[in-house]
C-alpha cells in the first residue's frame, strides 16, 4: 500500500467526532466509546489505577520503601532494584532496566521521593481489623492501637499462658489467677525460655576480649571472578593480623555454579593463612559491620585450628537476616570487619 493510501486515525477530540464531514453512524460510534471509557474510569477505583501508574516494573506491586527510577522513569522497588544488580554482578553484566534496557547502577539510577510520598498516601487494609488507613499509618495502628492485634497478658513473665486480642486482654486481667500465686507455683509455672541465660557460653563475647591478644581489619571483598571451575568467588587483598599474613574468601549459595538461577541467597566466608607456621594456631574470628558497611547481621563467632596442613578455614554462613540482605551486599561493595582472637597458650609446637 502507498503512503498516500494510509487511512487517517480516527478523530479524538470532541470537534472531530462532531465534524460534519463523518456519517451519523461513525459519530455514535465514537461517542459511543467515549462513553465507555467515562464509565470505566468511574467503576475502577482511583488507588486501583495509581496502583498500575506507580507499581514497580519488575514484582507489579507497590513499594514497601525506596522506590529507584531508571533514566527513562521506570519504576523499581529496592529489592527488585538490589536483586537486578546483584544478579548482574554475578553473571558479571551490565545490569539494565527490564522496561527499557538502558543500563542501571547505583550511580545511574535515582531516588524517586515524589512516588515514595504519593504510595505512602495510599490506602491499605489493616491485617487484624480490615480496617483502610494510609500506607504510612498502617503500621502504628497494627502494632500499638488496632483493637484486634495480637497480644499477651501482662503477667506472661510470671508464667500466665493467655494470649488473644487486645480488646479482651482487660477482661482476662481482672480474673488472672496468676498474680495470687505464692513463689512455688509461680516457679513451676514459668517456661524454660525464661530460665536466667548462663555466660559460660562459647560465643559469649566478654570471654574472648579476655583474650591475651585481639586484632581487627577493616576489609573489601573482590569480585565476582570465576575459578577454573567455574564457580563465582569473592576474595580480600592479604592483610596482616599477629604477624601474620591472612585472607578471607567468600562464595554465593553454597559455591553453587550459577547461584542466579535461585531466588534464594547466602553468603559464606572462610579465613586462610597465607605463609607457612611450625606450630598449629587455635583461632576464633567473626564478622561484623565495618565503618562503611551496610551488613545487618548476629554476629557469630567461629573457631579453627591451622597449620600447614590445614591453612584454609570451614566456610562458614553469614547470619543475615534474609536474601533481601544479601542481595544488597552482593548489588554493591561488600565492606566489613574481621576480628580475631588469639590466645598464646593455646599454641601446640608441631612435632
Amino acid at each position: 500500500m502507498m503512503a498516500e493510501d494510509v487511512p487517517p486515525p480516527p478523530p479524538t477530540t470532541s470537534e472531530e467526532r462532531n465534524d460534519p464531514e463523518n456519517t451519523a453512524e461513525e459519530n455514535d460510534q465514537l461517542q459511543s466509546r467515549a462513553k465507555k471509557l467515562k464509565l470505566n474510569a468511574k467503576e475502577e477505583p482511583l488507588e486501583e489505577r495509581l496502583h498500575e501508574i506507580l507499581c514497580c516494573a519488575v514484582c507489579l506491586d507497590l513499594p514497601k520503601s525506596a522506590v529507584y527510577q531508571c533514566r527513562n522513569g521506570h519504576l523499581m522497588c529496592s529489592e527488585c532494584f538490589n536483586h537486578l544488580l546483584a544478579d548482574a554482578h554475578l553473571k558479571m553484566v551490565s545490569s539494565v532496566c527490564p522496561s527499557c534496557r538502558t543500563l542501571i547502577s547505583k550511580d545511574l539510577c535515582v531516588r524517586n521521593l515524589v512516588v515514595e510520598k504519593a504510595i505512602s498516601e495510599l490506602p491499605a487494609t489493616c491485617s487484624n481489623c480490615s480496617m483502610k488507613f494510609a500506607r504510612c499509618l498502617r503500621e502504628v495502628h497494627e502494632k500499638q492501637l488496632c483493637q484486634e492485634r495480637h497480644t499477651w497478658c501482662t503477667f506472661y513473665r510470671i508464667g500466665c499462658p493467655w494470649n488473644g486480642p487486645f480488646k479482651k486482654k482487660a477482661e482476662h486481667e481482672k480474673r488472672c489467677a496468676q498474680p495470687k500465686k505464692d513463689g512455688t507455683e509461680i516457679k513451676q509455672a514459668i517456661p524454660n525460655m525464661f530460665s536466667p541465660v548462663k555466660c559460660g557460653g562459647r560465643n559469649h563475647l566478654c570471654d574472648y576480649l579476655s583474650f591475651e591478644k585481639i586484632a581487627y581489619n577493616d576489609l573489601q571483598f573482590l569480585g565476582p571472578y570465576r575459578t577454573d571451575e567455574y564457580y563465582v568467588r569473592f576474595e580480600t587483598f592479604r592483610f596482616c593480623a599477629f604477624g601474620m599474613e591472612w585472607e578471607v574468601r567468600a562464595h554465593v549459595n553454597n559455591n553453587e555454579t550459577d547461584p542466579t538461577l535461585s531466588c534464594e541467597r547466602t553468603l559464606s566466608y572462610a579465613l586462610l593463612l597465607k605463609e607457612s607456621v611450625d606450630r598449629t594456631i587455635y583461632m576464633h574470628y567473626t564478622v561484623v559491620k565495618g565503618p562503611l558497611g551496610e551488613m545487618k547481621l548476629q554476629p557469630h563467632i567461629e573457631e579453627f585450628k591451622f597449620s600447614d596442613e590445614t591453612p584454609e578455614s570451614h566456610y562458614a554462613l553469614l547470619p543475615l537476616k534474609d536474601s533481601s540482605e544479601c542481595y544488597k551486599l552482593l548489588s554493591g561493595t561488600i565492606r566489613f570487619r574481621l576480628i580475631m582472637f588469639w590466645d598464646d597458650s593455646a599454641f601446640v609446637i608441631n612435632t
